[in-house]
């Protein structure tokens, strides 16, 4: 059996592209649906009731568009909403983020390993059950990357201030002692080049995007839910809460590609 329906893929804004790109080289047969909530974006300064209300109304938008299954492509939404999607909707499999705590934990040779993440997912009792469960023999130290949310979704992905601020964020994670640098928010991802000229060769960089893609994949092939192997996926989708003459700007520089971008409704 497969499933020509198109896979549903959200974020706070233009960060869950990272995710959504690993899953296009990953299933390049399944077609897709974004939403882009910048702007409500970021998320990592909001409450958790905020985000759990945002994301119950994105999720319900992308299943009335025919998604098949949802990929909550944030990592700050995923630690306020993921419990609570799943009990809305238990027969739609739903793909959730989490900062890389456990593959950090086993590639680091100091036995210190820094997470760069946003104030809601630090915060979070997930993120706490993260470190519990995989983090016992290595020292976790937590920053979190205020005001790098703001400068992916304006497309400015290289220049003097982004890169004055990323040192800020980072420079206390080396100094604590960090050979693994987590990359715990999907935004920070499109930064990742300059974070590994920061931290330099001697730290590894890690993020999830990879995992959650294979995970997906196989949520789908056990569920009978992949698309024809033959099938040619269907453009791109993009909605957005925010600018959408800046959110296709952002999207050409990140992906390299300009779909049509569609303004969400405004019940949404």
């Amino acid at each position: 059996m497969s499933d020509p329906r198109p896979i549903g893929v959200f974020d706070s804004g233009l960060g869950g592209l990272s995710v959504l790109r690993e899953i296009g080289a990953r299933l390049p047969q399944e077609s897709m649906l974004y939403v882009a909530d910048s702007g409500f974006a970021p998320y990592g300064e909001k409450s958790q009731d905020f985000i759990r209300e945002r994301s119950l109304k994105i999720a319900h938008f992308l299943l009335e568009q025919g998604a098949k299954a949802l990929v909550l492509a944030c990592n700050t939404a995923t630690a306020a909403a993921a419990a609570t999607l799943r009990e809305r909707w238990p027969d739609v499999p739903l793909i959730a983020m989490e900062p890389a705590v456990k593959p950090a934990a086993a590639a680091t040779r100091g036995g210190v390993v820094g997470v760069l993440a946003t104030t809601g997912t630090l915060a979070s009792a997930r993120f706490a059950a993260l470190l519990d469960n995989f983090a016992h023999d290595v020292k976790v130290v937590t920053r979190p990357g205020v005001g790098l949310v703001e400068f992916v979704e304006r497309g400015d992905f290289d220049s003097p201030a982004l890169r004055t601020l990323l040192h800020s964020h980072l420079q206390p994670l080396l100094d604590d002692g960090a050979d693994v640098v987590v990359l715990g928010c999907t935004h920070y991802v499109f930064l990742r080049e300059q974070v590994e000229a920061i931290v330099g060769p001697s730290v590894a960089v890690i993020d999830t995007g990879g995992a959650v893609a294979a995970h997906l994949q196989r949520r789908l092939l056990s569920a009978d839910l992949l698309a024809p192997a033959t099938q040619v996926a269907a453009p791109l989708r993009v909605w957005t809460s925010g600018d959408p003459q800046q959110t296709a700007q952002s999207i050409a520089s990140l992906l390299g590609s300009t779909p049509a971008i569609e303004t969400l409704p405004d019940a949404l």
